[in-house]
């Protein structure tokens, strides 16, 4: 349960990303294609991040150490332009354009996630 709640607030985030950001677009016509093109496109977010982040965080340790960090921002993006490309190739009708549009929408994605997660918890309590 926990995973599709994951989702779900990664699709809604994406959504915020598309009203903020210029460049980034989701185009699957009505509220309800838009949703599902939106869940579709947070499910590759998540596993591309899910399996490429690791492995980048190990090999760029000391780009991480020598930049204190600032080069997360520069992964985050290329992750989210792949993540754009990806969609693509499914054709999902969401569109990142360029490392700038991909750069910002990271940093909303993130940061309305998180605010998101602290709304909604991840789990349902058993009473």
């Amino acid at each position: 349960m926990g995973f599709l709640i994951r989702v779900v607030i990664t699709a809604v985030a994406l959504w915020i990303a598309t009203l903020l950001v210029p460049g980034i677009d989701v185009s699957g016509g009505s509220g309800f294609g838009n949703g599902l093109t939106l869940l579709a496109v947070a499910l590759i977010f998540g596993l591309v991040n899910a399996v490429l982040k690791p492995i980048i965080q190990v090999l760029g340790f000391a780009f991480y150490v020598l930049t204190l960090g600032v080069f997360a921002l520069v992964v985050n993006a290329l992750l989210f332009l792949l993540t754009g490309w990806l969609a693509e190739l499914f054709d999902l009708p969401f569109r990142v354009d360029g490392f700038w549009a991909a750069f910002w929408g990271a940093i909303v994605v993130a940061v309305a996630g998180w605010l998101i997660s602290i709304l909604v918890p991840d789990r349902l309590e058993n009473r």
